[in-house]
């Protein structure tokens, strides 16, 4: 039975992921800052409950340890922790700043380190999937120290996957558009979604779309896939859908629609 680490799985997106994941069968180990949410979810999924703080140094290297040492040998990581604050770039301090990266790139990167190191010590396979986010393209006001986080991560992932190919492990990122979630952590005002949900598809995405995502990833069916962005956002990455036309038409006119 294959084996699947799932972090930041109290939240809305990394719990749709262990759910994905244990629908398809896998043994699962979640981890979470939340100990109680995480032990509830941990109780529906089946799994191994590893309450973690990941913005300390050395916590991505024991979770990986506890996972393969009580769940087997680990087949995929996937780095879904994260925190997505509202902070201006006027206003930052080295504290923020750090806790930030501390959590949405240093853990993922070293979580996929020590994963590295005992695929190959085992001479086994696997896959790492991190959860990037649109903002690495494209900042908003307030979301300059977060859309740093996610680009530096992707960069981050296109390394790991350029070092790790010899190994057989791949390692790829999905990229989520707006995908409204309860999160008393990382709260998102009615305005802000209003505002960043319009879309080629014309609607907000779900955890469960990103869950379909990063489980494909995964498996032998993206076997020649490493290295990759997928960008999961109903298209909102093509271009600014909510600007008018350049040449003032509203794009509705009879005999040319939108």
């Amino acid at each position: 039975m294959p084996h699947a680490v799932v972090t930041g799985a109290a939240g809305g997106i990394g719990h749709a992921v262990a759910e994905r994941f244990a629908r398809a069968g896998y043994t699962l180990t979640v981890s979470d800052l939340d100990g109680p949410a995480l032990r509830r979810i941990a109780a529906d999924v089946d799994a191994l409950a590893v309450p973690a703080d990941l913005t300390e140094a050395a916590a991505p290297h024991d979770l990986i340890a506890r996972a393969w040492e009580d769940g087997g040998a680990v087949d995929v990581l996937v780095n879904a922790a994260g925190l997505y604050p509202s902070q201006d770039m006027l206003d930052v301090t080295a504290e923020k700043w750090d806790r930030l990266f501390a959590l949405n790139l240093r853990a993922p990167v070293l979580a996929t380190a020590a994963y590295g190191q005992r695929v190959s010590a085992a001479g086994a396979t696997g896959a790492v999937v991190n959860i990037s986010s649109g903002s690495a393209l494209r900042s908003r006001p307030g979301g300059g120290p977060y859309a740093t986080t996610k680009a530096a991560l992707e960069m981050a992932t296109r390394a790991a996957a350029l070092e790790f190919g010899a190994l057989g492990i791949r390692v790829n990122a999905v990229s989520p558009g707006f995908v409204p979630v309860a999160s008393e952590a990382n709260p998102v005002s009615p305005v802000y979604a209003r505002a960043i949900s319009a879309n080629p598809l014309g609607r907000s995405g779900t955890p469960e779309d990103i869950a379909h995502t990063v489980h494909w990833l995964s498996t032998p069916e993206a076997s020649w896939i490493t290295g990759e962005v997928v960008r999961v956002d109903g298209g909102s990455s093509t271009g600014a859908l909510h600007l008018p036309r350049i040449d003032g038409r509203s794009g509705h006119e009879e005999g040319n629609p939108a």
